[in-house]
């Protein structure tokens, strides 16, 4: 009975946790909106940074659910091939990222290219950006 009152509570605390995460600024699209990057979420592993990404959708995407107003993006980005897999995004019926209208997960990413003032182009040119010397 502990074990299931843990995972509850657990399992409660998650959306907290998920939206108490550290955003940083990191750029902006083309089109002027700004890149949030979860801090806590990035990893390295030679030449591949695996972070989360948010974006507010300008404009919102139609969703079954209604409009599609922000995103959040788990992506692994290769900075030696410049190019980008998406592991896992969760679309949002608000900007605050709360009521989620749309969740995939790709059961095998694969990388491929990342388009100029693209999300995904912001976020590789920062995480994989040459460290400044200490």
């Amino acid at each position: 009975m502990h074990r299931i009152t843990s995972y509850a509570i657990a399992l409660g605390l998650l959306p907290a946790t998920i939206q108490a995460q550290a955003l940083r600024e990191i750029g902006k699209t083309s089109v002027g909106t700004p890149v949030m990057l979860e801090t806590r979420s990035v990893k390295r592993a030679g030449d591949i940074v695996t972070a989360t990404v948010r974006v507010k959708l300008v404009p919102p995407l139609k969703g079954a659910q209604g409009e599609l107003r922000s995103s959040r993006t788990i992506a692994m980005y290769d900075c030696a091939k410049r190019s980008v897999a998406t592991k896992e995004s969760w679309y949002y019926l608000d900007e605050a990222g709360r009521k989620e209208g749309m969740h995939k997960v790709i059961k095998t990413p694969g990388f491929g290219a990342v388009f100029k003032g693209s999300l995904a182009d912001v976020a590789m040119l920062h995480l994989c950006a040459p460290k400044s010397p200490a």
